[in-house]
């Protein structure tokens, strides 16, 4: 890893290149990769807020992103084929320019080879940094009573709040594209979460454990062998589970409570404003301060390689977890609705990004 500074027994010729290396692997003094430890997230205010939750509209995802992924979708299935392009041609046809790459590999598995793609959209390549949002979109192998199982919960809806979030925030993700480059917005959607016969360290988190084996051996920038995809990593926010009713966020992550007491903050003051849909108090979801035993899921691989985890998953899990009935049937509405806004919110502040409307009336007045 890159440091500031320079011996001073160097000669003056290298030390001049050693300035000239300080110069392009720090910033306000320190390493690039230690940014993220510094990293201040703005407060938009209540018309900001107001602004910003104008563009987004539950009953359009419900019908263009999460019913199109209520499908059997086990990694190599007609539907998890079906769901990966739906993925793709969503965030290709955004404004904002997002750069989609599918991560294909096959994998030894209980029933032989199977091929597993995991694909992954950045906003902005070239930034050093990224705020990574992911999911898995691949669902359990399951039959039962001449039914298939559709995983809802588990994860279709978080599937479809990520494609939401980078749709309704197209144009303020395109102008904070332009105005903060060394910082940009990465979206991971994981194939072989599930185990296809029963959980282990072999027979489970395929994509993720091989994603994270690739991002560890990629050089990042592409330039600098010292560091690699993983170091350009602030946040990794994992979704799963979301879409039942009254879920609960603990804390699994000393090293990240601050992030999730921002969740918390947002969900206040998006209560306080009414912004929100059957919420009874000023907190039900997020808990900070309710430590929670950790869960085996897609961040494993990318926590034990040193990368920093938010994992937004409901302790207890929902009562249809790994049931037949986690379905569209038993999905609550305002929960999933309250939450798309409360995300959306966090991205936007983590960017600090004011809504676009926001932006051009500035820009006219």
């Amino acid at each position: 890893m890159a440091v500031c500074g320079h011996a001073p027994s160097m000669m003056p010729f290298f030390g001049t290149i050693a300035v000239w290396l300080t110069f392009i692997h720090c910033s306000n003094g320190i390493p690039w990769t230690e940014e993220k430890f510094q990293h201040q997230a703005v407060t938009l205010t209540p018309s900001e807020i107001q602004t910003a939750l104008s563009h987004t509209d539950l009953t359009q995802m419900w019908q263009r992103d999460l019913r199109p992924l209520l499908v059997t979708r086990y990694p190599g299935s007609p539907g998890n084929q079906a769901v990966q392009q739906h993925i793709k041609t969503t965030m290709s046809s955004l404004g904002a320019g997002w750069e989609v790459t599918e991560d294909k590999f096959l994998s030894t598995t209980p029933y032989g080879t199977f091929p597993f793609t995991n694909l992954v959209a950045t906003l902005n390549p070239s930034a050093q940094r990224r705020l990574v949002l992911a999911c898995h979109y691949d669902s359990k192998y399951m039959h039962q009573d001449g039914q298939e199982f559709v995983g809802a919960t588990d994860s279709a809806v978080p599937c479809a709040m990520i494609l939401e979030l980078a749709r309704a925030l197209d144009e303020e993700l395109k102008n904070q594209k332009a105005s903060f480059p060394n910082l940009t917005l990465q979206l991971i959607f994981f194939d072989g979460e599930e185990a296809l016969v029963s959980w282990s360290s072999l027979d489970s988190l395929y994509g993720s454990r091989h994603l994270a084996h690739k991002m560890h051996t990629t050089p990042h920038p592409a330039e600098d062998a010292n560091t690699n995809q993983l170091d350009g990593i602030d946040l990794f926010v994992l979704l799963d589970l979301i879409g039942a009713p009254s879920p609960r966020f603990g804390n699994q992550f000393q090293e990240t409570t601050y992030w999730l007491s921002r969740l918390q903050n947002i969900e206040k003051r998006l209560h306080s404003t009414n912004q929100l849909e059957n919420h009874p108090d000023d907190v039900e979801y997020f808990w900070p301060d309710r430590p929670v035993a950790r869960i085996e899921d897609d961040h494993l691989p990318f926590l034990n390689r040193g990368v920093r985890i938010l994992h937004l998953i409901p302790t207890p899990f929902p009562n249809v977890w790994h049931t037949i009935h986690d379905n569209e049937q038993n999905l609550d509405r305002s929960t999933i609705d309250n939450l798309n806004k409360i995300l959306q919110i966090f991205v936007l502040e983590y960017f600090n990004a004011r809504p676009a409307n926001t932006i051009n009336a500035m820009a006219n007045m």
